[in-house]
């Protein structure tokens, strides 16, 4: 009697795997890396839930152990698409019933202690929430590479409105000519691996696209969150060949003004400086920007 169920897909492996290497350039001057990764595997395993058969099937501890073993080897473990590259290639070259490696890299950002004016060679200190983060899926004759970063909490006083939007019977928001902008920034991007992996700049990507991002949250006159994001991919776009596309997912954070008027305090127009944080709620936009197929 065949069976109703049917497995149409399916992928196994370990997550949270912390890994933190120590780069010893010399008995003094040290570099650290923390990373959190995440491997699972596609393949030939249907017969493990169907038939209850384990004998294909590369333990997690395996998986786990060689997160380890790849980091202690590998010289790119700081380029963390080129460790995930390495991580993914291993189960593909040393299984061969293993079809997709995808591998997920999380890595915290650790900055260098400054004393005395200079950096020193071995302490470090945590650099705020963000994170940098990779996703890269190995097969036997391809691989794709998404990255980018995630928690990078930014604010501007001013530099910021929001008027002439669309109004219903439902709407009481006014227009603000100025008015804070706090997001917290997640940006995403689909890598060209064409070049072979071992060719592309990963790390001056990602440093570029976290300036340009900086950059353009600074400096633009934004008249929307949409507006503002459009002009940071944009600029990404135009830098970075490699880059096909970017995603980014920016939650409008709200600083409502606070009511002083029965105070008789002023807290509008050039002397507005007294605000609400909301914390219950938050304005979401995202967008996925590519490049235009058309020709200029």
């Amino acid at each position: 009697m065949s069976s109703i169920a049917q497995v149409q897909r399916q992928a196994y492996g370990k997550a949270n795997v912390r890994v933190t290497k120590a780069i010893r350039h010399s008995a003094e001057w040290n570099d650290i890396v923390e990373l959190t990764c995440q491997v699972l595997l596609e393949g030939e395993f249907e017969e493990a839930y169907t038939k209850a058969d384990n004998s294909k099937i590369v333990p997690t501890d395996t998986v786990k152990n060689t997160c380890f073993i790849v980091a202690k080897k590998s010289n790119h473990v700081q380029t963390i698409e080129r460790y995930g590259y390495e991580i993914g290639q291993h189960f593909i070259d040393r299984y061969d019933h293993v079809t997709h490696a995808h591998v997920h890299i999380l890595q915290e950002r650790w900055a260098r202690i400054n004393v005395k004016g200079e950096p020193h060679p071995h302490s470090f200190y945590r650099d705020g929430s963000e994170t940098r983060q990779t996703w890269v899926t190995v097969t036997a004759d391809s691989v794709n590479i998404k990255s980018g970063l995630d928690g990078l909490l930014v604010l501007k006083t001013t530099g910021s409105s929001f008027t002439n939007f669309h109004r219903c019977e439902n709407t009481t928001l006014q227009d603000a000519d100025d008015r804070i902008f706090s997001t917290t920034i997640k940006a995403h991007y689909n890598i060209d691996t064409s070049l072979g992996v071992e060719n592309i700049p990963f790390d001056r990507i990602f440093d570029g696209v976290r300036k340009t991002t900086l950059d353009v949250f600074a400096h633009d006159d934004s008249a929307s969150v949409q507006a503002t994001m459009y002009r940071m991919a944009e600029l990404i776009l135009k830098r970075f060949p490699e880059v096909k596309d970017v995603h980014y997912a920016l939650p409008n954070t709200h600083y409502f003004t606070a009511n002083l008027a029965p105070f008789k305090l002023p807290n509008s127009g050039q002397e507005m400086t007294i605000f609400s944080p909301i914390t219950d709620f938050s304005g979401l936009i995202t967008a996925t920007i590519g490049r235009s197929s058309s020709k200029i």
